[in-house]
């Protein structure tokens, strides 16, 4: 399989396994008054069937050849005249085997080269209608050869794009336009085998039409050393006046990464003179003076796919259960509070584990990259997508595994309830 599908599929992994990323757990018992006002937990959760099957539906349906049948990453983000437009990181493209292969499943495969592998791109871009069906995917390139949306930068490397925000094209203006945090990684050697962390970007989509624009450096390379670089857009929150980008860094060799925050004012991402980064006590110019938010130091820890939501006073942070033992941060999730963006951050508060589509070998099923979709709130329930990959035993091929069966790259999806802390 070519290096890109071979990267990220193992990078996934490397995430998944080093997910437990640091946190400053501070004592589970937070001050009564900021419980009583902020605390909060998932209370309940249900599927939704409604997302999860549309999206295998769009997957599945061959009426064209050159669209989406797979990806994970799975930001979304409501544009003005009703549609939404999702982003993936690493996604198929092609054809759907029918009917199902012996196994049960369907199977992915190119419509040039029947059975071969599937085109693999760094990334894309799915349009849903008002009314909540996929409509198309947006890729670069060719049809015979489509490339990634938001292409690779020259030199190398690839772009995963993060949050998003519809903004004004500048200051003043009625006009709209979609900025759209990337994360570009380069290629890298010995520890870095799976790319290197190198700056955080901002794209710029036309409205209506969603054409790209062109991209900018948001943030530069934080640091000479590519363990310490943080890449900012885990997660992103407006409230009032700002906008707060959740970052992380990824060192090769801890098993944990640390978050960061900047602040942006709202509708300026695309700013680069408009972003300041918490250093611990005020907020700095230089992206390099930033400080972690969440700290190494307790038994639990959050992954550098987490999610963070408002719910009223609290913010609240989702992640995978990395500390929950056994299989947990690959299976399970939960979440933490706090009254400010800046922390303290309390929890872990509970664990949720969502379903898994059936396979042969559950045991090598994986469950990642929670992330909320606040515009899909419906009777006071959040939509939260997660992953699911393959990661199986040593020496086994992950890219046939994946291609044997389309419910193995392909979100899921939840309603889940917030509710106060416990006494």
């Amino acid at each position: 399989m070519p290096k890109a599908p071979l990267t990220r599929t193992v990078t996934v992994a490397t995430l998944l396994l080093a997910v437990a990323a640091l946190v400053w757990v501070l004592p589970r018992t937070a001050a009564p008054g900021h419980a009583a006002t902020c605390g909060r937990r998932i209370a309940s959760w249900t599927p939704d069937s409604r997302h999860t099957a549309e999206f295998a539906r769009y997957g599945n349906d061959n009426a064209r050849v050159d669209d989406w049948t797979g990806g994970d990453g799975t930001h979304a983000v409501r544009l003005p005249d009703g549609r939404t437009l999702w982003l993936f990181s690493d996604t198929f493209l092609d054809r759907i085997q029918e009917p199902p292969n012996p196994q049960g499943g369907h199977r992915r495969w190119r419509t040039a080269d029947t059975g071969g592998t599937p085109f693999l791109r760094h990334n894309s871009a799915v349009v849903m209608s008002r009314s909540g069906r996929l409509e198309r995917t947006l890729t670069g390139g060719a049809a015979a050869a489509p490339g990634p949306f938001f292409p690779d930068p020259p030199g190398g490397g690839w772009r995963w794009p993060v949050r998003a925000s519809v903004e004004p094209r500048g200051p003043g203006s009625d006009r709209k336009v979609v900025r759209v945090l990337l994360w570009n990684r380069v290629p890298g050697t010995g520890p870095w085998i799976f790319g290197m962390p190198h700056s955080t970007e901002v794209a710029t989509l036309s409205l209506p039409g969603l054409r790209l624009e062109g991209i900018t450096e948001a943030v530069a390379p934080t640091s000479a050393d590519p363990g310490r670089r943080v890449l900012y857009g885990a997660a992103a929150v407006r409230d009032g006046g700002w906008t707060y980008v959740f970052g992380s860094d990824d060192p090769p060799s801890a098993p944990a990464s640390s978050a960061y925050l900047a602040r942006v004012p709202a509708g300026r991402l695309g700013d680069r003179g408009s972003w300041r980064f918490w250093d611990g006590a005020q907020w700095q110019r230089r992206a390099g003076r930033a400080r972690p938010v969440l700290r190494d130091g307790g038994p639990r820890g959050v992954g550098t796919a987490f999610t963070v939501v408002r719910d009223g006073p609290a913010w609240v942070l989702i992640t995978m259960d990395t500390g929950g033992g056994g299989t947990a941060g690959m299976r399970a999730l939960t979440s933490y509070w706090s009254c400010s963006p800046r922390g303290p951050w309390h929890g872990p508060n509970g664990r949720l584990t969502p379903p898994r589509p059936p396979a042969a070998d559950p045991q090598h099923l994986a469950v990642y990259n929670p992330q909320a979709h606040p515009e899909f709130t419906a009777d006071g329930a959040l939509l939260l997508s997660y992953d699911i990959n393959w990661l199986g035993p040593p020496g086994v091929p992950a890219d046939s595994r994946l291609n044997g069966d389309v419910d193995l790259y392909r979100p899921r999806f939840l309603r889940v309830r917030l509710g106060p802390v416990g006494p």
